[in-house]
């Protein structure tokens, strides 16, 4: 009998889609209650594009509306005992990239009045900032629970213009105004998740915010995103031996040309193996060893900052950087290697805990 093919979730970001279209998923909701159940209710996550932070988000969002159905044969069905069911706003501010100020306050309006449709609009709230507060508060009395909030990829509307310093000046004020009610709602929130590309600085857009956890370099969320070769090993082994028999050679030959291609992510020091999600799910889906991430384009801020720096694609190589500098403000940086880092083109390769450096690389 001819087993069925393996649907891979190329490109969908949605975790119900995923778990309920049968999708393959790498269970990472351990560390998900691992996270919900710290002693911050704020926090911070960077990781480079296509690295699985929309979907990490997604499921947060399914997790937090109580959807038990959804984490059948997860780890969070052991874990999880309660599951209830909180009010929760999520903003993809993916949808606000290469937006002017007019462009931008029009796109967070949208989205404010998604949520106002459910939970209504005080009149008096005319601003974003002031629409967002009325909302959370709203949002509490109605259901008489805490409010979620998640906020995917909270610096888009910023990375464009980094390298302009009139507009990133009038966009950082409008996205600073806009987040600013976290801080005031405080006793209303139950948790706050963020995401990324550009280190959290609290020198910068979230200097209100000074109680977030940025657990981006934190070890215990190092494989948080991507896919480890344990999880590869041992939820993808199947579509190892597939890939094997298509391409005729052994199961450990692929393991190790999927190393070659698409392994080497460090997120911290010491760190497991990370490989990209994107590049391996592509691989394994077209049956062939593709420059997948690399071939879904450059983003235009880091071409514009590698040329503020003089820095050519080919001179990036091995660097050396000390801890201090990851969290400089993007805008104020001296440093190109940070936004290589996090961007995904350069990795940690070894750290020096006596000098306090890292060692990065390729």
């Amino acid at each position: 009998m001819e087993t069925l093919q393996r649907l891979y979730p190329i490109g969908i970001q949605t975790f119900s889609k995923i778990r309920e279209g049968n999708y393959l998923y790498i269970d990472k909701t351990e560390y998900i209650y691992q996270m919900t159940h710290s002693a911050s209710s704020y926090v911070f996550l960077s990781r480079p594009r296509r690295f699985g932070k929309s979907l990490l988000t997604s499921t947060l969002h399914s997790y937090f509306s109580g959807r038990k159905d959804l984490f059948q044969g997860l780890a969070m069905e052991r874990l999880e005992k309660e599951w209830i069911e909180y009010p929760v706003l999520h903003f993809d501010m993916s949808t606000a990239k290469h937006v002017g100020k007019d462009e931008l306050i029009s796109e967070l309006e949208r989205k404010l009045t998604t949520y106002e449709r459910i939970y209504g609009r005080n009149e008096e709230d005319i601003y974003v900032n002031q629409r967002l507060q009325g909302l959370i508060e709203r949002a509490y009395k109605q259901t008489g629970r805490q409010v979620v909030v998640l906020i995917d990829e909270y610096d888009a509307p910023l990375l464009d213009v980094v390298h302009e310093k009139e507009n990133l000046g009038v966009l950082r004020n409008i996205m600073r105004n806009f987040y600013s009610p976290l801080k005031a709602c405080d006793p209303y929130l139950k948790y706050v998740f963020l995401t990324g590309i550009t280190k959290f600085s609290q020198l910068s857009i979230f200097s209100e915010l000074n109680n977030i956890e940025n657990i981006s370099m934190d070890e215990s969320y190092a494989a948080i995103c991507g896919i480890t070769e344990d999880e590869m090993l041992s939820q993808m082994k199947e579509d190892m031996e597939r890939l094997a028999a298509k391409l005729n050679i052994s199961p450990e030959e692929v393991l190790l040309k999927l190393k070659e291609n698409y392994d080497g992510y460090h997120f911290t020091y010491p760190s497991p193996d990370i490989y990209n999600p994107f590049s391996l799910l592509n691989a394994f889906a077209d049956g062939k060893f593709g420059s997948y991430w690399f071939g879904s384009g450059t983003p235009t801020y880091l071409i514009k900052m590698l040329d503020k720096f003089g820095v050519n694609p080919s001179e990036i190589g091995p660097k050396q950087a000390k801890a201090s500098i990851f969290d400089a403000p993007t805008e104020t940086m001296t440093n190109i290697a940070p936004l290589l880092y996090q961007s995904g083109y350069i990795t940690i390769k070894d750290y020096n805990k006596i000098l306090d450096l890292y060692t990065l690389d390729i």
